[in-house]
């Protein structure tokens, strides 16, 4: 049996506490210590999740020879610099998404990556999730044929407080959209045809109340088969049982139906109408995710959310702000 993969966590908030909750369930593979620049707040983590060490600052974490690994944690500003320290320290790095802000931040850190010989892994959880197998494998067996329309719809109406670090786009790297729109944008590019280009459309902003971001976008894309698709992306409509939506896929032999979180998959094509249910176990993603890191790390081999697949959706990103005539920070 491998040596347990030791990481720290650099940011002690609300994802940190997801990601601790997940770890429980890999059987001591991977043990985790908590950072933060209030050493209560890391050592309450610490006690809390039964890490193996807590730290007073970042740099502590990324001084201990006992840490393998880091897992950036903290608002997207950050993530750079954080990133640049880790790997300098000679840490394999998990970061949040959206990694970084520009283009030009994910090269230089595929560069220093590259020098140091260290695993960059993007912590995009739902490329994981069972729903999104499900996706793949389904068009992968060709039950709809050859995919002519993609549809996704994720809709709520969840709204910041005046005080989250969300409402900051200088914190968050942009709007909504770009601070967490980024994982369906992923999801859709995802399904085996390569997304190849994608255009934005922003609704007019309503200003008023404490969540002052811009909730809304809607994009339209090309896969390099020639299908096209739509994403219709809010967190200010309302949606049933506050968040119950559907998306659909359409093939010239048959329409894969689904609920957007993933509990439910239905599909009329060869062989026949059928129902699947994804699977509640994991049901995020984030313990298969940290299995490849893991795997990752021992073998040195690509995890499959590289930080080259990370920056396919970032160029897509790109492509959408630009078009919707307007800059992401």
């Amino acid at each position: 049996m491998s040596d347990p993969i030791r990481l720290a966590f650099l940011g002690c908030g609300f994802i940190t506490r997801v990601h601790s909750r997940n770890l429980r369930m890999l059987g001591g593979d991977v043990l985790c210590a908590y950072a933060s620049r209030d050493a209560s707040r890391s050592a309450d983590f610490c006690r809390r999740y039964r890490g193996f060490a807590s730290f007073g600052s970042y740099d502590a974490a990324l001084a201990d020879p006992a840490v393998d690994a880091v897992v950036i944690a903290v608002p997207p500003r950050f993530h750079l610099e954080l990133t640049l320290a880790a790997l300098d320290a000679g840490k394999h790095v998990l970061v949040e998404k959206p990694a970084y802000l520009t283009m030009a931040d994910y090269e230089r850190v595929r560069e220093v990556r590259d020098r140091t010989g260290r695993v960059v892994m993007v912590a995009e959880n739902d490329h994981y999730k069972p729903l999104a197998v499900c996706l793949r494998s389904l068009l992968r067996r060709d039950l709809i044929g050859e995919l002519v329309f993609a549809h996704f719809t994720t809709i709520a109406h969840r709204l910041k407080r005046a005080d989250d670090w969300r409402n900051d786009e200088a914190m968050a790297g942009g709007d909504a959209f770009f601070e967490e729109g980024i994982h369906w944008l992923h999801i859709a590019g995802s399904l085996g045809p390569k997304m190849v280009s994608a255009h934005g459309f922003r609704p007019r902003l309503q200003g008023s109340g404490p969540d002052r971001r811009v909730k809304s976008m809607m994009v339209a894309f090309h896969y390099d088969n020639g299908a096209v698709g739509s994403l219709y992306y809010s967190r200010e409509v309302p949606s049933l049982f506050r968040g119950i939506r559907f998306s659909k896929i359409y093939g010239r032999k048959g329409v894969i139906t689904f609920e957007s979180n993933g509990g439910i998959v239905f599909v009329r094509g060869v062989g026949g109408p059928r129902v699947i249910f994804p699977g509640v176990r994991d049901i995020r993603g984030y313990q298969a995710m940290y299995r490849d890191f893991a795997r990752a790390i021992r073998t040195g081999e690509a995890p499959e959310m590289s930080l080259e697949r990370a920056m396919e959706d970032h160029r897509l990103m790109e492509q959408i702000y630009a078009t919707a005539g307007v800059h992401p920070q």
